[in-house]
């Protein structure tokens, strides 16, 4: 017969008995009926949250652009237009750009625009090109690909943004990069902190990746931040990233404007072709020039002024140091050149791009839809007459930028004077300069 447990040991049990009956008590608690228990909102913000990180490219980060602006998403100081919203605040996936709404505060708002680094199309296609050129499964690791690679390993390893480290990359800002054009790159990255100098000693490893990978696919948000508007150029205000997309001030595309009364067209005419000069001819000695145009490329702010809304058909030739690379036909191209060109990009060479390029596109594409049939005879006559010798591609650069300028000056006097154009008004009543 066993012995019978001493007094110490029996109190023992019952200790342990009793904290066993405690936690199946708790447990059973636990699992009541959703009825009897307050709904948890945890698992609703954790999935909208997810959403939104796959929505923005979050989750791609770092083949991104950057996180500058993240905090004010997720803290719903940026919220797309209501119209366009699902019940998790997002709108629908597969549009290049979203009218949204900005606040510093959650109390006075302003439009903005968020713009896709590219189509989600092209993103799906450039991810699946990163895990085909490693000979992985249609998804994989793309940080850890693009990691690498030779381009990249060489960029871990400089100190300076020089021409060797892009050439080969499709986009046009890139096609003749000088090393003043790549200072001011460096100088001006606005997604990392400490920018000011033109050396990469503060970057680190992501900020590498994110920057090449931006200048790979879609070298737009970096014009904006190194040829800001406030500083007088034609693009609009850079206001940060997250993940493949990018949050600018709001315009209006000039496509929009097509219908416009005349005193309109012609205000809208006379800056495109004002622009296009600046372009050509500025303080810093920059000649950029479009690859392409269509309408979407320019939009309008509320005050009536007219800017360059999507920058990625701009290419940039600097004249005070020309181009600083050498020209090697296909020597250089790898993931990085065939992100979304895939590797079929045609890029002019750097001493073939004439100064009528961009006029003859704009005054063959986009002026005619804004300017003809839009004036009394023989204002008209007048607009049509310098209209195709603007747009004459076998002309010579002085005769179509001669043309331009009898253009500008047969639209300066059919603009009017009142604040629908509130970017010049009311000076306009006091100086014909405006």
């Amino acid at each position: 017969m066993e012995p019978r447990p001493g007094p110490k040991a029996a109190a023992l049990r019952l200790g342990w008995l009793a904290l066993l009956l405690l936690w199946i008590s708790a447990l059973s608690y636990s699992f009541s009926s959703p009825a009897s228990l307050p709904p948890s909102p945890v698992p609703r913000v954790r999935t909208s949250y997810n959403l939104g990180r796959t929505f923005l490219g979050l989750d791609k980060c770092n083949a991104c652009i950057g996180t500058s602006i993240c905090k004010k998403f997720f803290k719903e100081e940026i919220r797309f237009d209501n119209t366009r919203a699902s019940h998790l605040g997002l709108p629908p996936g597969d549009l290049p750009s979203y009218s949204a709404n900005y606040s510093d505060d959650s109390k006075t708002w302003r439009p903005v625009e968020i713009l896709r680094l590219a189509s989600k199309y092209q993103n799906e296609i450039s991810d699946r090109r990163i895990c085909v050129s490693a000979s992985a499964p249609k998804t994989c690791s793309i940080e850890r690909v693009l990691r690498k690679t030779g381009r990249f390993q060489k960029w871990l390893q400089a100190k300076r943004l020089t021409p060797d480290l892009v050439q080969g990359l499709p986009s046009p800002f890139l096609r003749c990069p000088s090393q003043r054009l790549l200072d001011r790159v460096v100088r001006r990255y606005a997604e990392v902190a400490d920018a000011g100098s033109i050396f990469m000693d503060h970057f680190t490893d992501r900020d590498k990746l994110r920057l090449l990978y931006t200048l790979s696919v879609n070298a737009h948000p970096i014009l904006l931040q190194i040829f800001p508007g406030a500083e007088g150029w034609p693009l609009p205000k850079y206001l940060g990233s997250c993940g493949r997309f990018l949050v600018s001030t709001s315009t209006r595309p000039l496509q929009e404007f097509y219908g416009a009364p005349p005193d309109q067209a012609a205000d809208l005419a006379y800056q495109l072709l004002g622009v296009l000069e600046s372009l050509r001819s500025n303080d810093l000695n920059y000649f950029f020039y479009f690859t392409h145009v269509d309408a979407g490329m320019f939009g309008i702010f509320n005050n009536g002024h007219l800017f360059i809304r999507d920058a990625r058909a701009l290419g940039v030739i600097d004249k005070q140091e020309g181009s600083q690379v050498a020209t090697r036909a296909g020597e250089d191209q790898d993931i990085f050149s065939c992100l979304v060109s895939g590797c079929q990009a045609q890029l002019p060479s750097c001493n073939m791009v004439p100064e009528k390029q961009s006029l003859v596109l704009v005054c063959q594409q986009l002026l005619p839809r804004l300017l003809q049939g839009r004036f009394p005879s023989p204002v008209q006559e007048e607009i049509d007459t310098a209209l195709a010798q603007c747009g004459e591609e076998a002309s010579p650069d002085p005769e179509v930028l001669g043309a331009a300028t009898r253009l500008k000056d047969i639209l300066r006097p059919l603009r009017t004077c009142d604040p629908r154009f509130a970017y010049r008004y009311p000076d306009c009543k006091y100086n014909d300069k405006f």
